[in-house]
């Protein structure tokens, strides 16, 4: 790959992407263009241009991308109410496809013939950005500093840092004892002692949500409409979707609601420990169940529950841009077209609780489901038949002494 001329780098101005920078200068003897997402994860994100400068790029890209995440991400996989291995709603992974695809819009833009990102060959972001990559520009070239250099450890980036007067803070010696990536759907955090699958998560590492145990002794009852499948709107202000997932998210973490402690099966072959905060995408996950049991046919909800891990799985290793995830979001969106209505849920001390739903598209019929007469709605003496004849195979295999096992 030395015919590289200009490489976009995804670059958050922190220790890694800053030595990043550097060595591709230095290795490929390339003109580097750094692109930097806010995506909601609460910190500043201008910092990196003033760094970037300072190491002598010309071209410099900082994108307000919170919009477009949610609207055009982190909506559309709620749509399939789509979690990984029964817990982990997937707040890294679905930012990865974003990434990706600005990557190449940069690239395209500059006329840069590589991208290069700072995730790590243990992982499972490198795919992800990848096959992001590859899907949206085939012939792109691909420069993954950790499946080639030496610098495999912080010590080594710090010393490599100095010895190239990089711009980075050194605080002390003390190594940060998390691993972390946040954005406006979640916080992640891994190494340190989370390595150890035995050791109770420290409190202090939460910084999004209060402790169950700290949370107010008084609920919070909120109202959240849908149209379409998506949220347009908290207790009556409508709001666009960005704004609606950060307040979900104060108001979750307020209440203690969205903590996780899992070991989960990466693509690459190993398991890794990780917690995750997501008050925000927990309460949609609870409301956008909750207004679906209303407003969809019943094999249609089953359908959905069947297609959902492997929707999740194709999220979770980085094949949102393939075929078979676009067509499955076809599907999914098209059950959604009269997922409309309100839904009330009451918070408390780390709990989400349904009290209430309602559509003008509602299959439910209080006249049918009622325990009272019904006027003759339903006839209760044609259930016999249904039974019996539900039962007929295995009134069958039972009449040949077939045993059961």
């Amino acid at each position: 790959m030395a015919d590289v001329n200009k490489v976009v780098l995804a670059y958050s101005g922190g220790l890694d992407t800053s030595v990043i920078l550097k060595w591709l200068q230095d290795t490929y003897n390339c003109e580097v263009v750094t692109f930097t997402a806010d995506l909601g994860q609460g910190e500043e994100v201008e910092p990196a241009r003033l760094k970037a400068q300072a190491m002598g790029v010309k071209e410099i890209y900082i994108d307000d991308l919170r919009e477009e995440f949610v609207r055009d991400f982190v909506f559309p996989m709620f749509r399939a109410n789509t979690v990984y291995e029964g817990e982990y709603l997937l707040g890294t992974s679905i930012a990865r496809p974003l990434i990706a695809k600005r990557l190449i819009e940069i690239a395209n833009e500059t006329g840069a013939d590589a991208i290069s990102h700072g995730a790590t060959g243990k992982g499972n972001d490198q795919v992800r950005f990848e096959l992001g990559a590859y899907a949206l520009k085939p012939g792109v070239k691909v420069i993954a500093p950790w499946r080639e250099w030496d610098l495999l450890s912080r010590e080594k980036l710090m010393d490599y840092a100095e010895k190239h007067n990089i711009p980075i803070e050194r605080h002390g010696n003390k190594k940060s004892p998390y691993s972390m990536d946040a954005n406006l759907l979640h916080i992640s955090y891994e190494g340190g002692v989370l390595e150890d699958t035995w050791t109770e998560h420290e409190e202090s590492m939460w910084r999004w949500t209060k402790s169950p145990e700290d949370a107010p002794n008084v609920a919070t009852y909120l109202e959240l409409t849908y149209r379409n499948g998506d949220i347009v709107a908290l207790d009556d202000v409508e709001m666009s979707p960005a704004t609606v997932l950060a307040e979900l998210n104060r108001i979750g973490g307020e209440n203690g609601i969205g903590r996780l402690d899992i070991v989960e099966n990466r693509y690459v072959g190993m398991k890794s420990r990780g917690c995750y905060e997501t008050p925000g995408g927990t309460i949609m996950l609870r409301a956008h169940r909750a207004i679906e049991s209303i407003t969809l046919d019943r094999e249609v909800a089953h359908l959905k529950d069947e297609l959902m891990p492997k929707y999740a799985s194709l999220i979770y290793t980085g094949y949102w841009w393939s075929p078979e995830r676009l067509m499955l979001q076809q599907m999914i969106d098209a059950s959604q077209a009269h997922v409309n209505g309100v839904v009330r849920l009451k918070l408390y001390k780390g709990n989400v609780i349904v009290t209430g739903r309602k559509s003008d598209e509602s299959l439910f019929d209080a006249n049918i489901a009622t325990f009272e007469e019904d006027g003759g709605a339903y006839n209760q003496a044609d259930a016999a038949g249904f039974i019996k004849l539900n039962a007929l195979r295995m009134r069958i295999a039972a009449n040949k002494g077939r045993k059961l096992f």
